[in-house]
């Protein structure tokens, strides 16, 4: 299947240009320090802990030949590291409690795609701190249907690509944009997200994007400046392609969209099944196992095997390959529930302390909330946006997966982190979107351990992200280019003591390049 191939090269937002570009507001800078003043740096080598020998001699390697220091064949499978316990509350930064105190929210968390599907969880949202305490609730949703087209106000964001069920917190100064947000409010409060990029000072914003919910909005204004803000906290909902656009005399774009459908394919082996087969082992475990009366008998059978897991004999939902000209283990590669199997293995494989009961149950709301937590670039993340079902999309994800072992810099291609260092210090995964002070958001990353950084100022705790943590800028060695963050525990007995938060936009995956005849690993550019 040629949608399942995984691009080497070319990740950008139409996959056909590599350039990459930093920004000013990739920073994070304290309002009241001298702007003529030059940062401090502490390079992180100085702790054992934070930077090994090697990261050192690969920074001078990289310095000299301009490429990326890459992990020799020993390093390939690293062993698997012994995570401490973590005494940090891991709701705290999907609260995205950083800038004030908490407000708790019961919201309507239903399942994503618009698919029409009946089922639903209430989840319990805590609004951003910068949202404050008299948060309005907004209650309501606004399903499309799918192939249908729709008239949506654009809001573009650099190096952010949205994905269905992940949450996005706002902060928005522009007039225009905020009044955008206050109409929407009285309306169905559905806009459209889309990442943009800038090349030859031209602002390039991708042809695909997702529908993105108001959960909850606020409206203040700057005593001092008058200046009229909107806080928002929203969700992904619905992929959609943008077939035109026209801008307002107010500067909002405006885009004629059509929502992406999830097209959901039938199980390989259904044609294959004698109605024979079906009758005996369907209706036959029926009766015996007292399970409820119904002709789905592929629900029989999975239901059976569900409640027989303990039993010495195996029923293999496989076994009608044998009537065709494929052997089993080809179905099994299109098969739902096999795909998710493997992805949530070499999940475990990253991280074995990443727990399933937190993973989405549903195929298509697993295959997003994977694609919204691995560190792809906007290329490769909108390679996977643009696919319509779930097996293509769970295939992908775990091609990327085998061959990536290393986070490189997007920049310079110099090895700052490895798979085995990536943790969870949120209920929502290792990766989620946060919202600093000026209104720039960051997807960000944490792992135990990186290397090749340089540390940039002192720490402070001044609207952390993780409360009880102060957190210093990182840069990398090599090119001095912008990743993130490194976090420092303030308070006594939280664990992890550090971590390290780095930038989605700034790292680029290393992939194992099998067209090459030399072994080796490369981060794609």
């Amino acid at each position: 299947m040629a949608e399942d191939l995984l691009p080497l090269v070319g990740h950008d937002m139409d996959g056909d240009d590599n350039d990459s570009s930093d920004s000013e507001d990739d920073y994070d800078f304290d309002e009241h320090a001298d702007p003529d003043a030059q940062p401090e740096k502490l390079d992180s080598d100085s702790s054992e802990d934070d930077v090994d020998e090697e990261s050192v001699d690969g920074a001078k390697r990289a310095q000299g030949s301009g490429s990326a220091s890459l992990p020799t064949k020993k390093e390939r499978h690293p062993r698997k590291r012994s995570f401490p316990n973590i005494t940090f509350d891991k709701f705290l930064p999907g609260a995205h409690s950083y800038l004030l105190e908490y407000l708790v929210l019961t919201c309507l968390y239903a399942s994503v795609g618009g698919m029409g599907r009946t089922s639903s969880k209430i989840q319990t949202f805590c609004s951003p701190l910068y949202l404050g305490n008299d948060l309005e609730e907004i209650r309501g949703r606004t399903v499309h249907a799918e192939e249908s087209y729709q008239s949506l106000p654009i809001l573009s964001l650099p190096g952010v690509v949205l994905v269905p069920g992940q949450t996005l917190p706002l902060h928005l100064f522009q007039p225009s944009t905020a009044s955008m947000m206050r109409r929407l409010i009285e309306g169905d409060k559905t806009f459209g997200l889309v990442p943009s990029r800038y090349s030859d000072h031209d602002q390039l914003t991708s042809s695909i994007g997702t529908t993105a919910e108001i959960l909850a909005f606020k409206e203040e204004s700057d005593s001092m400046s008058s200046i009229s803000t909107v806080r928002v906290k929203a969700i992904g909902r619905q992929r959609f392609e943008i077939k035109d656009t026209h801008r307002q005399i107010d500067g909002i774009i405006i885009a004629r969209v059509r929502i992406l459908p999830e097209r959901e394919l039938d199980p390989p082996l259904e044609g294959a099944t004698p109605n024979s087969y079906r009758r005996l082992i369907g209706y036959e475990r029926q009766r015996t196992s007292g399970l409820e009366m119904t002709h789905d008998h592929l629900a029989i059978l999975q239901q059976w095997i569900k409640t027989n897991k303990g039993s010495k004999k195996k029923l293999d939902r496989f076994s009608s390959a044998h009537f065709t000209w494929w052997p089993p283990w080809v179905y099994k590669q299109y098969d739902t529930q096999s795909c998710i199997d493997l992805v949530k293995k070499e999940l475990t494989s990253w991280n074995d302390t990443l727990r399933e009961d937190s993973m989405p149950q549903d195929a298509t709301e697993f295959s997003f909330w994977v694609a919204g937590n691995l560190p792809l670039d906007d290329g490769l993340k909108l390679h996977l946006l643009k696919m319509d079902s779930a097996i293509q999309r769970l295939r992908c994800e775990l091609s990327i997966m085998k061959k990536c072992t290393v986070l490189c810099c997007k920049q310079c291609g110099l090895l700052i982190a490895k798979k085995n260092d990536v943790f969870s210090m949120a209920v929502e995964g290792p990766m989620a979107a946060y919202c600093n002070p000026a209104g720039y958001v960051h997807e960000t990353f944490t792992v135990y351990k990186a290397q090749g950084l340089n540390l940039i100022g002192r720490p402070t705790t001044e609207n952390s992200w993780f409360p009880g943590y102060a957190w210093t800028i990182i840069q990398c060695r090599n090119c001095s280019h912008h990743m993130g963050w490194k976090f420092t525990a303030v308070k006594k007995k939280l664990q992890p003591e550090k971590f390290w938060g780095l930038c989605r936009s700034s790292l680029l995956p290393g992939l194992q390049n099998e067209d090459e005849a030399t072994e080796g690993w490369i981060p794609t550019q």
